[in-house]
């Protein structure tokens, strides 16, 4: 069982974990191995939810569907959503067990560590391997009292760890041979080699390196994976920022990408959507179709930013609305909302969003931050009161506008009521309704996640916001030919014969 398992670790956060273990799913699935993705326990905003009805992270969602594969809470057992810069909700199996600081966490670990085997011995016994992702680095040296994330975990199950290391930011060999030097002697000895992630250049430079790392860790490299210049995955938490010059040569690249993949010419962006950043924004993932959109123009705005003129301005999903809220307001950005609103651009509010746009936001059991409510933007009259019971379900219905089929998740604790709702943005298929559509057409507030990835809902709510004929563009095709890419990838630029061995795979075909 544990001969078949393989851990991928990282010298840092965003050294490429999550991409790996995407790209290992989709290669393994291409031989006929049965495999599943699991990460012990993740920290991040962007989740999904459950065939089971439970919420993992969103980058174990991605490397299930890169198995092909349902989405399950075993997958991802412990997940901590940051509401504070010091206590998370922490969520065990898929439900949220309440709200915890640092040091409660620490102490509950032993629990959440029996929660995170269970899982795991759950997915070993049905599948032929287990494709382990850590989180952030194992080298941290004040975490490792009762560690379940990385090399904690290793131990346990007594599984092989390949370290991955992205070059791209620099430093590539302080960083891996820095981590081995933090790690135990036992820790050391179950790292079977390391993975060069996004490189550049020409190859042959870079060889004396290598060589050199080899003989000094005693340790081989797996493989150099390239740079992969357009490639949209989505993100497992870290938030592009447009004014980061790589984060802007991406976005160009794809593109240009996105309409060759479908036979299409390039089409110049003609509709300017503005995300305003939150503190605590979550599942950004909401706006990637948008991104991947050749007619659509998609700039977040952070802190100190003005928020330009657009045709759509959409408040994202957040973990601690009321705290954003003031944070929005800090910012003079409901001036902006306002401004934007008399000039006739439209406005769409998505879950923590949809609630800002109401009367008020209450939270009286603190499930956010102290108790109390807030004023939200008046802009539809409605308003939530965060209850302790939280809404997880995938749902299906049909837009108000346009009448055009959706489909989509929710997360959220907050109930919301008021005469708003008369006029919902969604009519579901259970006969119930979501959302809300303001009477002069300008404002949509909805609870629904993944609200663009239907190419016919995608458009017609860009077609609301102004732009005349959009294109269409399947954004669930873009991401699996990005998950085909990195196969891919693993199999041109990765040492194969090496990866089956670890997992004891030499008796499948190749």
């Amino acid at each position: 069982m544990t001969a078949r398992t393989l851990m991928i670790q990282g010298t840092t956060s965003d050294a490429g974990k999550s991409l790996l273990v995407t790209a290992l799913c989709r290669w393994l699935v291409r031989q006929g191995v049965h495999v599943a993705p699991f990460k012990p326990q993740n920290m991040a905003l962007n989740s999904a939810v459950t065939a089971d009805g439970g919420e993992i992270g969103r980058a174990q969602a991605v490397q299930a569907h890169a198995c092909r594969l349902e989405i399950h809470t075993d997958m991802n057992p412990v997940l901590l959503k940051p509401n504070t810069d010091t206590s998370s909700q922490v969520i065990i199996q898929g439900g949220a067990i309440g709200n915890m600081n640092a040091h409660n966490y620490h102490d509950y670990k032993q629990v959440a560590r029996a929660a995170v085997l269970e899982s795991y011995q759950r997915l070993a016994a049905r599948f032929d391997a287990i494709i382990v992702e850590g989180a952030g680095s194992p080298a941290k040296i004040n975490l490792r009292t009762n560690d379940i994330a990385n090399m904690g975990f290793a131990e346990a199950v007594d599984c092989p760890v390949i370290i991955v290391a992205d070059i791209d930011r620099g430093g590539v060999f302080a960083h891996i041979v820095g981590t081995l030097a933090l790690l135990s002697d036992s820790e050391r000895a179950r790292v079977k080699g390391f993975i060069i992630n996004r490189f550049r250049g020409d190859i042959a430079l870079l060889r004396s390196g290598l060589d050199w790392l080899e003989q000094h860790a005693g340790k081989p490299v797996f493989g150099v994976l390239p740079y992969l210049h357009g490639l949209h995955l989505e993100a497992e938490d870290a938030l592009p920022r447009d004014h980061d010059p790589a984060w802007q040569a991406q976005d160009e690249c794809i593109r240009i990408i996105a309409p060759a993949i479908h036979g299409s010419r390039e089409i110049s962006a003609s509709l300017h959507v503005i995300v305003p950043v939150l503190p605590r924004i979550s599942n950004h993932t909401d706006f990637d179709p948008l991104r991947l959109h050749p007619q659509v123009d998609l700039r977040f705005i952070g802190p100190g930013e003005s928020i330009p003129s657009a045709d759509l301005i959409i408040l994202p999903g957040s973990k601690s609305v009321r705290a954003d809220l003031t944070w929005l307001r800090e910012q003079d950005w409901e001036a902006a909302i306002q401004r934007h609103l008399r000039y006739g651009g439209k406005l769409i509010g998505i879950c923590g969003g949809f609630q800002m746009l109401g009367n008020l936001v209450h939270d009286p059991y603190g499930l956010e931050g102290d108790p109390g409510s807030a004023k939200g933007l008046g802009l539809l009259d409605l308003e939530t009161t965060l209850e302790q019971g939280k809404q997880l379900r995938n749902v299906q219905g049909r837009l108000a506008i346009g009448d055009t089929f959706v489909s989509g998740y929710e997360i959220h604790a907050g109930v919301t009521q008021g005469a708003a709702l008369a006029h919902p943005a969604i009519h579901l298929d259970t006969g119930s309704t979501d959302g809300a559509l303001s009477d002069d057409n300008q404002i949509l507030g909805t609870y629904l996640h993944g609200l663009f990835e239907r190419d016919d809902a995608c458009g017609g709510l860009i077609g609301w916001a102004g732009l005349r004929t959009p294109q269409p563009v399947d954004y669930h095709g873009l991401r699996e030919a990005a998950v085909d890419r990195l196969a891919d990838a693993v199999a041109q630029h990765l040492d194969t014969t090496r990866l089956r061995s670890l997992l004891d795979l030499n008796a499948v075909p190749a």
